[in-house]
């Protein structure tokens, strides 16, 4: 290993001259790329070859990987082994990629161009030095390496599995053209035996499967066609050949010209620009051809591997997407961030809700429930409005759905947001608030007069819920308090003792102690100010607990004692492991520092230097001792997904807010609610009117002058009195907006008295919980928020 690949933003060269010191990961991607238009067809680069090849479908992985070897005299080069080559593209956001490897006697140039007008794969390769060229292709057609079957015929190679075939073909015959089992007779097994290719089996039969061929002369084009069948494939590939190279590239470069042409991005330095560019062409190569607007969170598989999983991180998850289209909205792309949106609007769940991720069809994969994934479109429809963009078709009724299926549902998630556990939590917290301010512009009266009430009360209780103070760290950090990662409100109301830890086999953790970045969202949505005490205090708290140095810089985990990682000795998570550091949570902790008042130029350098060589952001990054056996390097890519699209779009929004000093997020309608000077009164932050009283979250102290409203998901008839029970009475629940009941206790109903009693009646029965609420207390405490 002799140098460091890497893309060299706005020139045709690359460099990575020998003799600088590499910095390998375990994570395998240097690129990934698509032609825009008409082809579904998406392929990843990592170790100077093709690995994922995706087809139809950003959903479905069809080929593990393609890897070149060089066959001489009296050796054979394992070029993917050497790790010696530079990765090019002419633009940042041109995705042409030329890959060349090299070394003390040869050098070989691979240029990779999706066919912008077939499902085809194409590589160009000019070969300089006394070897031949030879390549192993690995079907993982249907998704799996299972029940794949391969065989030769009419000078090409095939595989198939059900439904899906391709075709491995050349514009120069292919020699020694053989198939095989992967471990017994695939192409690299006859390498290692014979120093060269010998074998020429004409087929392979249901199971793991590999091609293998030599490809003639010094220049060519190797091709990979996809379709139904086999003949389709192959028709595909030859047809693909018999056009000219040259064009086929001039015209990819031309759409993605066309696309790039409307890009807007602040340029603080050239690295910063470049990695922008980089980072817009990322997102707009997860969108889907065949399904427009599907946008996948990442082209790869999180120790891949390690794991032959038909899910990866190819599928979409509707935060993801939503944040992929808040960055592409900074970047000016506004033409995509309405199919993001349209399609968000079309694979809505009929109750309002979304699936934790799908394939890009809208197939559900993992069918958890994370209400932010409700919240996040409906913030993204508020923003197109906005800033004035038209209307999508079927708006209104999206954001109805979604707010009665938060209304219905919350405050408290079936998952939060790391999809490992239920609770109220301030990030999911903070974006139903937002959601129900900034949504109800699109309910009728009664609906948002009920949206805009509940999103007050919630607010207004979050600290109760999410808020500690006086805790032995709290006496650490030297602070009054500060936010938890997440909290199980128990019966009284309040945060619960312990929270299970995932990914550690079933340890648990003092809720009071678990914190995380998830509360810089109450600031970047406008709910909380960055002034605000509290957020201070906490900010000063999860630099103590959750921040490693690096050399890349500062970077966060995602909570204390995290699981999801590689194990100390670089083993791969396997359900259990240790957390690592997060770039995109350096974009968060930017966020908050931008809203503080201070420059985020050292969070943007610090995520660029998380980057792969050739400019990918992973989700973590390796945060202890190196580890070469697993190519595990401080501050460098670990074995978890590149790219990650939503450390891409934080990277962009974070770009972008430092030169509008404002977040792409933030929300107008939110911030004059709740942070503006308008918001608050000599007295604090906007109280509300009226509190309501569910099981989830049930409520023990009522302050002053407050209306109560004790409210179900169905009808029922309430007992209550005050004091002891006295002064009984019986009331109907009435319908409420979003399917719920409930009966409004109003202040003047419960005028001097101390306490309240009460307890209800279903169709089935009595509950047989007595209830009581404490009347003149106040539960809250808010910091005053400065003058702005």
């Amino acid at each position: 290993m002799d140098s460091t690949p890497t893309v060299i933003a706005g020139t045709g060269v690359a460099f990575g001259a020998p003799g600088v010191s590499p910095t390998w990961s375990s994570s395998d991607k240097d690129y990934v790329t698509t032609a825009l238009d008409g082809p579904r067809l998406w392929a990843t680069i990592g170790h100077g070859i093709i690995n994922e090849v995706y087809w139809p479908s950003t959903g479905q992985p069809q080929v593990r990987d393609v890897t070149f070897y060089l066959i001489g005299t009296n050796r054979w080069i394992d070029l993917k082994r050497e790790r010696r080559y530079r990765v090019a593209t002419p633009k940042p956001y041109l995705p042409a990629l030329t890959i060349a490897h090299y070394g003390d006697d040869y050098e070989l140039m691979l240029e990779v161009l999706p066919d912008p007008l077939r499902d085809v794969l194409l590589v160009r390769y000019r070969l300089e030095g006394p070897y031949r060229l030879a390549a192993i292709v690995a079907p993982h057609l249907g998704s799996t390496g299972r029940g794949n079957s391969a065989w030769v015929d009419d000078g090409a190679g095939f595989a198939r599995n059900g439904t899906y075939a391709l075709c491995v073909a050349a514009d120069q015959p292919l020699e020694q053209l053989s198939c095989g089992f992967v471990g017994a007779s695939d192409g690299w097994q006859d390498l290692n035996r014979h120093g060269q290719l010998t074998w020429r089996f004409e087929r392979a039969e249901n199971g793991t499967v590999a091609l293998s061929a030599e490809l003639s002369g010094t220049i060519g084009v190797l091709a990979l066609g996809f379709a139904g069948s086999p003949y389709g494939a192959l028709t595909r590939a030859r047809t693909a050949l018999a056009a000219d190279f040259d064009a086929l590239r001039t015209q990819f470069l031309a759409q993605w010209e066309q696309w790039g042409s409307r890009l807007r991005l602040p340029r603080p330095d050239e690295g910063l620009g470049d990695l922008a560019l980089l980072s817009a062409a990322m997102l707009k190569i997860h969108e889907d051809r065949a399904y427009p607007g599907a946008v996948v969170a990442s082209l790869s598989v999180p120790w891949g591997n390690s794991t032959d999983s038909l899910g990866g991180y190819h599928l979409v998850w509707p935060r993801d997407a939503t944040l992929t289209a808040f960055a592409l909205l900074a970047a000016n792309q506004i033409e995509d961030v309405r199919n993001i949106l349209a399609h968000l609007i079309a694979v809505q769940r009929r109750d309002g809700h979304w699936p934790q991720n799908y394939f890009p069809g809208g197939e559900p994969y993992w069918l958890g429930i994370q209400l932010d994934e409700t919240g996040f479109p409906v913030l993204l429809a508020a923003k197109l409005a906005e800033l004035g963009v038209p209307e999508l078709p079927g708006t209104a009724q999206m954001v109805r759905a979604a707010l009665e299926f938060i209304a219905r549902s919350g405050p408290s998630s079936p998952q939060d947001r790391w999809e490992e556990n239920p609770g109220v939590n301030p990030f999911t917290l903070a974006v139903l608030i937002a959601a129900l301010v900034a949504g109800a512009a699109w309910l009728l009266p009664d609906e948002r007069e009920y949206a805009l009430s509940l999103a007050d009360d919630w607010n207004d209780r979050l600290e109760a819920w999410c808020y500690v103070r006086d805790t032995a760290l709290a006496r650490e950090a030297g602070v009054e308090g500060y936010y938890v990662r997440i909290a199980s409100p128990d019966a009284t109301g309040h945060i619960g003792e312990r929270v299970q830890l995932r990914n550690r086999e079933g340890e648990s953790i003092s809720a009071a102690t678990l914190v995380s970045l998830d509360f810089s969202y109450l600031v970047r949505l406008g709910l909380r100010s960055a002034q605000d005490a509290r957020v201070q205090d906490t900010i000063k708290v999860v630099d103590r607990v959750l921040k490693v140095d690096t050399p890349s810089g500062a970077v966060y985990h995602r909570y204390n004692d995290d699981g999801y990682g590689e194990y100390p000795d670089g083993k791969p998570f396997d359900g259990n492991g240790v957390g690592r550091a997060w770039p995109l949570l350096v974009g968060e902790r930017g966020h908050l520092a931008l809203q503080s008042g201070m420059d985020p130029l050292s969070h943007l350098h610090t995520i660029r230097n998380c980057s792969s060589p050739g400019g990918l952001l992973p989700e973590q990054v390796w945060d202890a001792a190196p580890i070469p056996a697993f190519e595990l390097v401080p501050g460098r890519p670990s074995g978890s997904a590149m790219p990650l699209l939503w450390a891409h779009a934080e990277f962009l929004k974070l770009l972008v807010a430092r030169e509008q000093r404002r977040p792409v997020e933030l929300l107008q309608a939110v911030q004059r609610r709740y942070t503006s000077p308008s918001s608050s009164s000599s007295s604090g932050p906007r109280r509300p009117v009226a509190h309501h009283w569910r099981n989830e979250v049930p409520l023990i102290h009522l302050p002053h002058n407050r209306d109560l409203l004790i409210e179900d998901r169905q009808p029922f008839s309430l007992h209550f009195g005050v004091n002891g029970w006295e002064r009984s009475e019986d009331r109907a629940a009435r319908p409420l907006p979003f399917g719920l009941w409930g009966v409004r206790l109003t202040a003047a109903d419960l005028a001097g008295a101390e306490e309240l009693n009460f307890t209800r009646c279903y169709q089935r029965g009595w509950e047989n919980v007595d209830h009581r609420v404490i009347l003149g207390q106040a539960e809250f405490t808010h910091a005053l928020l400065p003058a702005e």
